[in-house]
């Protein structure tokens, strides 16, 4: 599928073990949600919903603790053959926290602020100034892979460096709060699955760690 050269970056370069997966269809929408773990990866949450033209990949990376690292969050979003939008970045859990990194000024360095200001995301705000986000057509998402699999080289090294054991998930409490009030998917899930099913998905399974206001 669209996003399969992805997906093979980041089970090359990240220690992933696939600890959950389940699958929900409706119609000619196909969703499936997988939770993996490693050794320095407290989590990372993977939704994959797809259907004869549309082709969405969500994925966020918690990093285990103590060490203060960021989460990678990549959104891999193919809406039709010519509206495509790719997007990954550190995205750090503490909020206003304006992230940079030994190694990735060394490996990636050319990448700061390589995207100019757009909505929905807030650089310094969980939202790195390494942030990537790219337009385009179908047919062009593997243009892109190359500067994906610099990011995901550089996660993995973050991770080897620090080598994070904690598991203290109180971390990940704003961070979860901020991406679920900002979360685009809510009327997609809707429209798609229905209104009961999108909350308890959104609230549940994307971004469990937000306290309700």
């Amino acid at each position: 599928m669209l996003w399969d050269n992805y997906k093979n970056v980041l089970s090359e370069h990240l220690d992933l073990t696939e600890v959950y997966c389940t699958t929900h269809d409706k119609d000619d929408i196909h969703l499936i949600s997988k939770l993996y773990t490693g050794e320095y990866i407290h989590k990372s949450r993977v939704t994959d919903v797809y259907s004869e033209t549309s082709f969405i990949y969500n994925n966020i990376i918690y990093p285990k603790t103590g060490k203060n690292l960021p989460c990678l969050g990549i959104d891999l979003m193919g809406f039709h053959e010519k509206k495509v939008i790719i997007v990954f970045d550190f995205q750090h859990p503490k909020e206003h926290y304006d992230f940079d990194h030994p190694i990735a000024k060394k490996y990636i360095g050319e990448y700061l602020d390589n995207t100019g200001s757009i909505r929905f995301f807030e650089k310094g705000n969980h939202f790195s100034r390494y942030i990537v986000v790219r337009k385009c057509n179908m047919n062009e998402v593997d243009n892109y892979l190359t500067d994906f699999e610099k990011y995901v080289k550089v996660y993995s090294l973050m991770l080897e460096e620090a080598k994070p054991t904690e598991e203290d998930t109180s971390e990940f409490v704003d961070f979860d709060s901020y991406m679920h009030k900002l979360d685009p998917v809510s009327p997609f899930m809707q429209a798609k699955f229905g209104k009961e099913f999108a909350k308890d998905y959104v609230d549940n399974f994307l971004f469990p760690y937000f306290m309700p206001e």
